[in-house]
């Protein structure tokens, strides 16, 4: 058994959502600079420039690469050998949010209730965290903000078998499709299958925070991401939803096991700041 300190997650977790709305990962960069090869129109790589120095700009001053720093996903492996001690590993990850979005000077866009009232909390807490155990004594922290553009165009449906991969398809194209220039492509699209309607929710979701490069292991899956990738950079959408040729940087699938009857798709949109950080303890 190896103990971690509850304080020593919160310092890591304030840095994580510091560096993750400050500097965007490799992969997704990298994405971005073969999307403007790729790109045949002239306004569409111009686009495609002023995103990738934003960017820039972002990692050489220090500063969020957009102003809608997201509310704070928190994706946990924690080792079933690892002890917090010191409080809470949800207390301790929620201080962390806090300290982060304050000394980061990140806009703070939680609301304590949903409907009704819809006050700030004012440090963007509480997250949304999913925890996983894992063997090992270790603690894996990987933190996405997610904004709201996005995340508003995301959508669920309840296939049926029958549906088969055609369904699927058409499900998720017409999804991208209803979204147009609203999660600022070029985009990122987690998709979900298999489960029930939250585990394929949280597939999707957990599908974006993948290398972009790496394919699914499961050979029909990445030929289906791969499928998918095309018929979605058909669509004409383009960079910021003025026309071209890349509307999508890449799709991820994650599938589990369902039920006999169900086929449960999820998908879920990430606008071409496709922001993650992530750290082991």
């Amino acid at each position: 058994m190896r103990t971690i300190q509850a304080q020593q997650i919160t310092e890591a977790v304030a840095k994580l959502a510091i560096d993750a709305n400050y500097y965007l990962s490799e992969d997704v960069y990298n994405a971005l600079v073969a999307g403007k090869t790729k790109e045949e129109s002239p306004l569409g790589r111009e686009i495609f420039d002023q995103i990738i120095k934003n960017a820039d700009i972002a990692r050489a001053e220090a500063k969020p690469m957009c102003q809608d720093t997201g509310l704070a996903v928190i994706f946990v492996e924690l080792g079933q050998d690892a002890k917090i001690e010191g409080g809470s590993l949800e207390a301790a990850i929620n201080a962390g949010v806090a300290k982060g979005y304050t000394d980061g000077y990140l806009r703070k866009s939680a609301v304590a209730e949903p409907l009704f009232n819809r006050k700030n909390t004012g440090n963007n807490t509480p997250a949304i965290i999913h925890v996983e155990s894992v063997p090992g004594d270790q603690i894996k922290i990987v933190l996405a903000p997610k904004g709201a553009g996005s995340e508003n165009k995301s959508a669920l449906k309840m296939l049926i078998p029958a549906d088969g991969v055609a369904g699927v398809k058409k499900f998720v194209v017409e999804t991208i499709e209803n979204a147009g220039s609203n999660p600022c492509p070029p985009i990122v699209v987690g998709v979900g299958i298999g489960g029930t309607m939250e585990k394929a929710a949280y597939l999707a979701k957990k599908a974006l925070i993948r290398p972009l490069a790496k394919r699914n292991e499961h050979p029909d899956y990445a030929k289906l991401e791969g499928e998918l990738l095309e018929l979605i950079n058909k669509t004409g959408i383009g960079p910021q939803g003025l026309g071209g040729r890349i509307t999508a940087l890449a799709v991820n699938i994650e599938w589990y096991p369902t039920h006999i009857a169900s086929l449960p798709v999820a998908v879920n949109i990430n606008c071409h700041a496709t922001r993650h950080a992530e750290v082991v303890l």
